[in-house]
């Protein structure tokens, strides 16, 4: 192949000295046909493969690969051979000497397909938004635990917002929309979605699906329009398929230790708004000065905020515990046997009777747990205190500090029915709440008189000086006007009535 220069040479020979192709090749020393292509052509020579080069390496492999990626067809798409692994099977079963990057093109040749390129896409201010969940691993506490990542991003700004969570499912998915449309102050006019369980109940034709009733009524609450991606295709959902691998490689490393799922969704605000400097999708402005620009443009929030938890009929058994999600939580005794209501949230489990709350748990993710408040059962611990000792929910209860002194003290005295008087103690936290209970016993122990009556009289105390200070002093008494009674004993004309 001839140079660029020897290229420009020829051309000069033929077009202006007016050399003849056959004069040209003979004193350049090239077949005329070289000659031909140059006078034909003035650009940089490209060197043309005609015939398939030899793989000395590679070549007696190339059958194995392709058979290989053939039987994968019929295999489950996430347990298919990726490169990678197709050049660790030849290492060991085949004595492979090849480099990796060698396998890595042969294997991108076969599986280039037209699906796997993409259409560069561009978005209005305030329109669109794309949301979907992704998974990570933190330290909680000391255990490795992995979390559920809810991820939405607005498409023109590209003002991401994740939020964890210890499961996926409807109230978490409902919570996660409610947490980002607080932090954007506003709401998303359309949202894509994958074809996800909570909101979707069956996949129809095309675009079209049947959605779950309850996200059509969040969907509703907050008045934006939902579009699903088509199946088999994450590339449609771009943006927040890469704000999930970003979150996961740049918020969970290394990986975060937090005591607490509250403690970890601080700490993903904080780097949410140290990355409002990023560059926006169309990398003229920040993340910021983009989301200023389309704010104004997205919806209003709703006036109240939606109630995310799942609501299910309970019955208590006798043992006064309602079973859900295979664990069982405890109601007041006084409920036994009655039909209630359960409000499943995220992070808690509230329990009512008609409009009436009457228990609320921390939710539980483990199974097979029993979760009970002692305050449930002293209705019947008073009647059967010799069950005290033996009774789950009092062996299970993280006692507080004065709680467990103020016990102490009671067996320690000349009273022999300690469990009984202090069964009555607790009764009065059911009537004047805790707060007032836990003054009161330190101020009884720091007296020296740990008993029920003095524990009563400083509580029935607490609470009506608080009434007195509190709400008292703002009360205004309207004296009456005492010259209205003169026209109840004078007449029209002035005559006082006898």
């Amino acid at each position: 192949m001839i140079q660029v220069e020897e290229k420009e040479t020829i051309r000069r020979l033929y077009f202006i000295k007016r050399h003849s192709q056959r004069q040209i090749a003979r004193e350049r020393h090239h077949s005329r046909k070289t000659v031909k292509k140059a006078i034909m052509d003035a650009g940089v020579p490209q060197y043309h493969l005609t015939c398939a080069r030899l793989c000395p390496v590679m070549g007696p492999y190339k059958p194995i690969i392709e058979g290989w990626l053939k039987e994968d067809l019929s295999r489950p798409k996430k347990q298919r051979h990726t490169a990678h692994r197709i050049y660790e099977r030849l290492v060991k079963e085949y004595s492979f000497t090849g480099a990796e990057r060698t396998v890595r093109e042969y294997v991108s040749k076969l599986k280039f397909d037209l699906e796997d390129m993409a259409i560069p896409l561009e978005f209005d201010p305030g329109t669109d938004a794309q949301c979907d969940w992704g998974e990570a691993w933190v330290y909680m506490g000391d255990e490795l635990t992995k979390v559920q990542a809810f991820c939405i991003k607005l498409c023109y700004s590209g003002k991401p917002f994740v939020m964890t969570f210890p499961t996926q499912r409807q109230e978490a998915f409902f919570e996660g929309h409610r947490q980002a449309f607080e932090w954007y102050e506003r709401v998303p006019p359309r949202i894509s979605y994958d074809n996800l369980a909570t909101a979707v109940r069956k996949v129809l034709q095309g675009h079209n699906r049947r959605e779950q009733e309850a996200f059509v009524a969040f969907r509703s609450h907050y008045l934006f329009e939902s579009h699903f991606a088509s199946v088999g295709r994450p590339r449609e959902q771009g943006r927040v398929e890469s704000l999930v691998g970003y979150m996961r490689r740049n918020y969970f490393v290394p990986v975060p230790r937090v005591k607490s799922y509250e403690e970890l969704n601080r700490l993903l605000l904080e780097r949410m708004l140290a990355d409002e400097d990023r560059k926006s999708p169309d990398g003229r402005m920040t993340v910021k000065e983009a989301f200023e620009r389309e704010k104004g443009l997205l919806l209003p929030l709703a006036k109240y905020p939606y109630q995310c938890c799942v609501s299910v009929p309970v019955r208590p058994s006798r043992l006064s515990l309602v079973n859900f999600d295979g664990n069982r939580y405890s109601v007041p005794v006084e409920y036994g046997l009655s039909q209630l209501t359960l409000h499943a949230y995220v992070w808690k489990v509230v329990i009512a009777c008609g409009d009436r709350v009457i228990t609320s748990h921390q939710r539980c993710y483990s199974k097979g747990e029993d979760i009970m408040k002692v305050e449930h059962y002293l209705p019947l611990l008073l009647k059967r205190p010799g069950a005290f000792p033996y009774a789950k929910p009092v062996r299970h209860w993280q006692m507080p500090e004065v709680f467990r002194e103020f016990l102490t003290a009671l067996q320690a005295g000349r009273n022999g029915d300690s469990p009984r008087e202090f069964l009555l103690v607790l009764s009065l936290g059911r009537s004047y709440g805790t707060e007032h209970l836990e003054q009161a016993m330190r101020q009884a122990l720091d007296e020296g008189r740990p008993d029920y009556e003095r524990v009563r009289q400083l509580v029935i105390g607490s609470v009506s000086g608080g009434i007195n200070q509190g709400c008292l002093k703002n009360v205004k008494v309207i004296l009456p006007d005492s010259g209205q009674f003169d026209r109840l004993w004078r007449t029209g004309d002035g005559e006082v009535v006898a």
